[in-house]
């Protein structure tokens, strides 16, 4: 029997905000009441990520302009990591340089060749603003570093240079979402 509510049980889905939506472009505001609106926040952030089947959800993604973010994520070993971050900041984000397929919900259907170090550290504070410090590596360091793009309004193709830039920037154009 599982003691506790299910992550997002609670929380409604929002629609996702696109690329192109200005809240994306712009870094976030840092959280300063942890009552209870926060908290339908990081609920409705798990429900919306669980519904789009993402990995990660920052709240400008889903219009709200607040240091957060959510994850239930995999590690390269498999391990699931499952939380959320309010206030993040990227303490550590180092080892080795691996570029993979990144994709993103706000840029949905699309990914990309994107260059992220294999191990990352978040510290921050949980939605009743306790420490609480997060590492991860391989895939899920790539998803804390993605995560911490978005609330400084970075999306993962502000890191995409080259050829691969000019393809993703193309497929945007074409893709039905875009405005």
């Amino acid at each position: 029997m599982r003691h506790g509510s299910i992550r997002g049980a609670r929380g409604r889905v929002r629609p996702l905000t696109l690329l192109g939506d200005p809240v994306l472009a712009q870094p976030c505001r840092e959280v300063t009441d942890f009552g209870p609106e926060l908290a339908g926040l990081v609920e409705d952030m798990f429900a919306t990520m669980y519904a789009a089947e993402g990995v990660g959800l920052a709240a400008n993604q889903v219009g709200e302009a607040l240091r957060v973010f959510v994850y239930d994520c995999p590690d390269d070993d498999d391990v699931r990591h499952l939380g959320h971050v309010v206030n993040p900041r990227l303490v550590a984000a180092d080892g080795i340089v691996l570029r993979g397929p990144e994709g993103c919900l706000s840029l949905p259907g699309l990914e990309a060749g994107t260059e992220r170090y294999d191990h990352a550290v978040v510290e921050g504070l949980t939605v009743t603003g306790e420490p609480v410090t997060v590492h991860g590596t391989g895939f899920f360091a790539r998803a804390l570093q993605h995560e911490c793009d978005h609330l400084e309004g970075l999306v993962y193709a502000d890191r995409v240079e080259g050829w691969r830039r000019r393809r993703l920037m193309r497929q945007v154009s074409r893709a039905p979402w875009h405005r």
